[in-house]
C-alpha cells in the first residue's frame, strides 16, 4: 500500500477525476441528465444520486482496469454512443413526462409505484459510456492506472478517479435531500393528458425533467452529426487532467500520512450519506 500512495497521490486521482467531470464531451451528457434526474425524483435525492453514480461505476471501473476492448469499442464507436444515448434521454423524457415508471425489482425503502430506478440507473449507466467515450476522461484514467505497480494500486487509483467525478454530485444531492418536496409548486399538476383511454398527470416537476432530458437529447444528437462532440477536438482538456494530477501530486505524491488521512475522510463521509439513506 505505501509503494501505490508513493507512487501515485490517491489525493490527486480524486482531484483529476473531479477535473475531468467538466470535460466538455463528459459533462455535455451527464450533468443535464444527473439534473433531469434530480427533478424526476425529487423526494429522495441522495439515494438517486448513488443510484445514478453506481451506473457510472459500472462503466468506467472496466476502464480503471484498462480493459482494451472496452477501450476500443468505446473510441470506435463514439458517434453511435452519443446518438443512442441522445435517443435514451428522449425516450427517458417521455416517460418523465408522463410519469410512467419502468418495472423494477423491489428494493427495501424503496416504493417502485413512486421512484423509477430503472432510468436513473439507466441513465447513469449512458453517463458513464459517454464519459468513457470521451478521450480525455479515458485518457486520463489510463494513464494514472497505468502508474500503479501492481493491479490492487491500479483499481485503488482508478476508484478515486471515478469517486472524483461523482462526488461534485453527491454533495448536490447533500444540500438538495429533502428540501425538495418541500417546494409544493414541484408536486402541482398542471395539467392531464389522455393517452388511448387513460389519463396522465403531468407534474410540474416532471415537466421540468422531461424538458432537460428532450433538449438535451436533441442538442447532443445535434451536435454528434455536426461532428463537434468528435474526441479530436478536445485534446486540450485531456492535458488539463494531466496537469491538475501532475500539481497535486507533485505536493501529496510522497506523504504517505495525508494520502491515509483523505482516504478516511472520504470513508467518513460516505458512511455518513449512508447513514442519511
Amino acid at each position: 500500500m505505501e509503494n501505490i500512495l508513493f507512487q501515485t497521490s490517491l489525493i490527486a486521482a480524486f482531484v483529476a477525476g473531479m477535473v475531468a467531470l467538466f470535460a466538455p464531451c463528459c459533462i455535455t451528457f451527464l450533468l443535464p441528465a444527473y439534473l433531469g434526474s434530480i427533478f424526476k425524483e425529487k423526494e429522495k435525492i441522495l439515494l438517486m444520486t448513488l443510484v445514478f453514480g453506481a451506473g457510472i461505476f459500472v462503466i468506467l471501473l472496466p476502464a480503471v482496469l484498462g480493459a482494451a476492448a472496452v477501450s476500443k469499442f468505446l473510441f470506435d464507436n463514439h458517434d453511435f454512443v452519443y446518438i443512442l444515448g441522445a435517443v435514451i434521454m428522449m425516450t427517458v423524457a417521455v416517460t418523465t413526462f408522463l410519469g410512467l415508471k419502468l418495472p423494477m425489482p423491489h428494493l427495501p425503502g424503496v416504493d417502485p409505484q413512486k421512484h423509477d430506478i430503472l432510468s436513473i440507473f439507466t441513465l447513469g449507466i449512458f453517463s458513464g459510456i459517454t464519459s468513457a467515450c470521451c478521450a480525455p476522461v479515458l485518457i486520463g484514467i489510463l494513464t494514472l492506472t497505468l502508474l500503479s505497480p501492481s493491479f490492487l494500486g491500479a483499481i485503488i487509483i482508478g476508484v478515486m478517479y471515478v469517486l472524483g467525478m461523482v462526488m461534485p454530485l453527491l454533495l448536490i444531492s447533500i444540500f438538495l435531500d429533502g428540501k425538495m418536496p418541500a417546494v409544493s409548486v414541484l408536486r402541482k399538476c398542471l395539467f392531464e393528458i389522455k393517452i388511448f383511454g387513460k389519463n396522465y398527470a403531468v407534474l410540474t416537476s416532471n415537466l421540468i425533467a422531461s424538458v432537460i432530458f428532450l433538449f438535451t437529447g436533441w442538442l447532443i444528437l445535434l451536435l454528434t452529426l455536426q461532428g463537434k462532440l468528435a474526441m479530436g477536438s478536445i485534446q486540450k482538456y485531456t492535458a488539463t487532467i494531466t496537469n491538475a494530477f501532475n500539481y497535486i501530486n507533485s505536493y501529496t505524491g510522497n506523504n504517505l500520512f495525508i494520502n491515509i488521512a483523505f482516504v478516511f475522510l472520504l470513508v467518513f463521509l460516505l458512511y455518513k450519506i449512508g447513514k442519511r439513506l
